[in-house]
């Protein structure tokens, strides 16, 4: 019988014995959370109404306080907490446990718990088993942790025998957590056997390994494991391979080099798979960074490394495994993964640190250093993923009349307001809509760039998807190129062109669009695309001062450049070293910078991209560091010494170490196979999250938060780690997490826990346990509105210096690696040495 209106409703729930207390502790915590969100508006209306008239403030913290209420006030997209605990009773479903595990009202509660202390080194990584019942870290001190999470203790340390850094580690599937594996720099892949520490005390913790693979010529960078299977992992490593390990046809291998090798487990070769750009044919060896196999689909496999695309291959449609002794051309991949306005920088030192699948594997993240993180549709059928070719960058930097030969879209001035939805729900999301897009304009008067931005972002993914009206997305979409281009954060313009584009299929006689693309392709020194549309922006209000301005500043940059070519040409070409003589700087070793493919350094274009010299050149670091120095480190400044030799290797060098396999140099493409080639598709971005920084190190991570991945996290180079909402890229959280470097980022399997570690020698957990709810934007217990503004533009600036300075952080360079010198076609030039 239905109760009366509005009689008090009290419901009691029996719950078993037996019932899991995961469950009844997230519900409990649940509740406890809304009493306290309640008595907290609750003191809040009191304090409002004791406040009274007289009340006066800074008209800039105003500004920012009523932007925030605002804010504040626009609910998560992870729907309502009170309806998904009450389903829980109505409808049995396994997707309501998962909403809630990383819900907004538990994020927003995210504070570090405890510290985890049994390492000796920076822990390089951290993985769940699939139970979530045990934690394994890897470190610089050599050594894999075991962690108990009931206990929030470490159970086992395994001396592994690795000499360098372990970089990953993995639980292996379906063997009851006793099987683990670990990757490091020294080049090798070790399988440990946990039952053999069975009954031993906690100073026992010599193991050998149950496997003991050699076959990698450079560092181990990631593993990946199969879900369901016991027998397999997978190995990346900056060798340009990617191997695969069956326990069952063997447990070692030789070393790689040696006489007698004949390891057939590369699963593959990309020594010849590494692209300057979309428009380049693969060439250079492409240094694997980081792979991920999929949950749901794992016959998906997703690499990234040493260019700036990610790749997804289909292993069944894979050539099979082969030894590495004869270098291949890269097998065809199923999609690559890049942002268009990445894809054609011709950037040698951009490259990926972390990719990874969603937990549907409908999505992928890219994490860049020197960059942002990515988020991308994996399937391009259907229309669910934008793809790109060679030339699209381009193309919508043009100015043309009508976009693609014809009109999208009806132009806004057009559209009639009567299509405009009717319905309830539909006018009253289209009024949020048109508040957020006014608190934006606003912000843009009051230079409060960040905060509009997220406004617009909000209207434009956040409810944008769904029927909002032309008239408003266009508005939106030019507030929020204005706010990109005021900003001025890393590729904040090609964001802003993106807009423009997107509001003249809207409306192809806008004034706004033509004006602030005109502007970012200036601030991109664009300048004869930037006139174009200038020039159309003055057709359009010739009466407006601002373009008048913008087409005179136009025109003195273009009369500067014309200038400057004028003046070299009279002067004759700059006479260039011969190659013999030619000083490099480490940037150009290291990262191999945009100086070393222009055709003015070294002979023409042509013949420098035809050759191999960029991977003729060796590098070593030989670190020292004392005890006593080691104790006032500063952070990211080594103390100690660095001995530095570059050795450039022979040609005989190269086909000794191409007839033994492992570093043999492709033939060279002509300049006809370079024309001859054609460019795959790519898929582009959907999404873009900033205000990290990921420059010091490269296995920094970026992480879907939860069985849902609603949420986005990444460490970053200040210490912090960075959460943001996936549908529309708005920064929820920004916590302390290191002294120094967070790089890894690893989510509970089923609770609202998360694991991070990076330069410190502790692994911190973190939990819902803070009193007050808070987001990055402020609130009770969140951080002060200038400390987030401050760092967030010093992230940026860090982000868009120069990477000339190799010794930007420690962590890197803290290799243990000596180099000896070494006869000519040694295939070994790199020498482990014991910390």
């Amino acid at each position: 019988m239905k109760p009366q209106k509005g009689a008090v409703v009290t419901r009691k729930h029996k719950l078993p014995r037996d019932t899991a207390s995961p469950e009844i502790h997230t519900i409990l915590l649940l509740i406890d959370h809304r009493f306290s969100e309640i008595r907290q508006i609750l003191i809040h209306r009191e304090n409002k109404k004791t406040i009274g008239k007289n009340f006066t403030t800074v008209a800039v913290v105003q500004v920012f306080k009523d932007f925030r209420s605002s804010m504040e006030s626009v609910p998560f997209h992870d729907g309502n907490i009170h309806d998904l605990i009450e389903s829980r009773y109505l409808h049995v479903r396994q997707d309501v446990n998962h909403s809630l595990q990383m819900h907004s009202s538990l994020v927003r509660r995210l504070s570090q718990e405890t510290e985890l202390e049994g390492h000796q080194g920076c822990v390089n990584s951290i993985a769940w088993n699939s139970r979530g019942s045990l934690l394994i870290s890897g470190s610089d001190d050599t050594r894999i942790n075991i962690w108990s999470y009931s206990g929030r203790k470490l159970l086992h340390s395994i001396e592994t025998g690795h000499c360098a850094n372990i970089f990953c580690t993995k639980f292996i599937p379906e063997t009851s957590d006793e099987l683990v594996v670990s990757g490091a720099g020294d080049a090798e892949v070790r399988l440990f056997n946990l039952s053999q520490l069975s009954g031993r005390g906690p100073e026992d913790n010599a193991v050998p390994p149950s496997a003991l693979y050699q076959c990698h010529s450079r560092r181990v960078k990631k593993l990946a494991v199969e879900v369901g299977n016991p027998n397999v992992v997978w190995s990346a490593s900056e060798d340009g391979t990617l191997r695969q390990h069956d326990f069952r046809e063997g447990t070692s291998c030789p070393p790689a080099g040696s006489a007698h090798q004949e390891c057939r487990n590369v699963l593959l070769d990309l020594r010849s798979g590494a692209k300057k750009s979309l428009a380049d044919p693969p060439k250079q060896t492409f240094a694997l960074k980081s792979c991920d196999i999929s949950s749901t689909r794992p016959h998906l496999l997703l690499v990234g490394g040493s260019d700036a695309f990610a790749r997804l291959y289909d292993r069944r449609m894979l050539p099979s495994l082969t030894s590495c002794r004869k270098r291949t051309s890269p097998p065809p991949c199923v999609n690559y993964f890049c942002p268009m306005h990445l894809s054609d920088r011709g950037r040698t030192s951009l490259h990926l640190t972390h990719v990874a699948f969603s937990p549907d594997g409908e999505e992928v993240l890219l994490s860049y250093s020197g960059e942002h993180v990515y988020l991308m549709n994996v399937n391009n059928a259907g229309g669910s993923a934008v793809q790109y070719s060679s030339g699209d960058a381009s193309k919508i930097m043009s100015f043309t009349p009508i976009l693609n030969g014809l009109e999208l879209q009806q132009p806004a001035s057009r559209v009639s307001t009567s299509r405009l939805p009717k319905r309830r729900k539909a006018t009253a999301m289209h009024e949020k809509c048109s508040k957020l897009t006014q608190i934006a304009q606003k912000s843009l008067e009051e230079e409060d760039f960040y905060h509009g931005i997220e406004a617009c972002n909000e209207v434009l993914d956040g409810y944008g998807r769904r029927d909002i009206g032309p008239i408003l997305r266009h508005d939106c979409f030019c507030t929020r190129a204005a706010l990109l281009l005021k900003r001025k954060w890393k590729n904040d313009a090609h964001m802003a062109i993106r807009d423009c584009y997107n509001a003249r299929k809207i409306d192809s006689s806008s004034f706004r669009a033509h004006y602030y693309m005109s502007e970012a392709l200036s601030q991109l020194g664009k300048h004869k695309e930037a006139l174009e549309f200038a020039m159309a922006a003055q057709s359009l209000d010739p009466s407006n001062p601002e373009v008048a301005a913008q087409l005179e500043s136009i025109k003195r940059e273009l009369a500067a450049a014309e200038s400057e070519k004028n003046g070299k040409a009279s002067d004759g070409a700059p006479r260039s070293e011969p190659r013999g003589g030619r000083v490099l700087s480490l940037s150009d070793i290291l990262y191999r910078s945009e100086g070393n493919s222009e055709a003015s350094q070294d002979g023409p274009r042509s013949e420098r991209e035809d050759s191999d010299y960029d991977e003729e050149l060796e590098l070593d670091f030989e670190t020292s560091i004392s005890g006593d120095e080691e104790q006032d480190i500063v952070p990211n400044i080594l103390h100690g010494s660095v001995n530095l030799r570059i050795h450039r290797r022979s040609d005989s060098s190269r086909e000794v170490e191409g007839a033994n396999g492992c570093c043999g140099s492709p033939s060279s493409s002509s300049q006809n196979e370079r024309l001859q080639y054609q460019p795959e598709a790519v898929i582009d971005m959907k999404q873009r999250f900033v205000g990290h920084c990921n420059v010091g190190t490269d296995i920094k991570q970026a992480s879907f938060l939860g069985q849902r991945g609603e949420y986005i996290a990444s460490g970053s180079d200040d210490g912090r780690w960075f959460i943001w909402e996936k549908l529309t890229g708005r920064l929820i959280k920004m916590l302390q997490g290191d002294e120094a470097v967070v790089n890894c980022v690893q989510c509970h399997p089923s609770d609202c826990v998360v694991a991070t570690s990076g330069i410190d020698n502790t692994i911190k957990l973190w939990t819902p346990s803070a009193s007050v709810p808070s987001i990055v934007a402020g609130g009770a217990a969140g951080p002060e509105t200038a400390n987030v503004s401050n760092v967030l533009a010093a992230n940026q600036r860090r982000l868009s210096h120069n990477r000339d300075i190799i010794l930007y952080s420690h962590s890197e360079i803290l290799e243990h690696f000596r180099m000896h010198e070494f006869t000519e076609g040694s295939l070994h030039p790199f020498e482990c040495a014991q910390s």
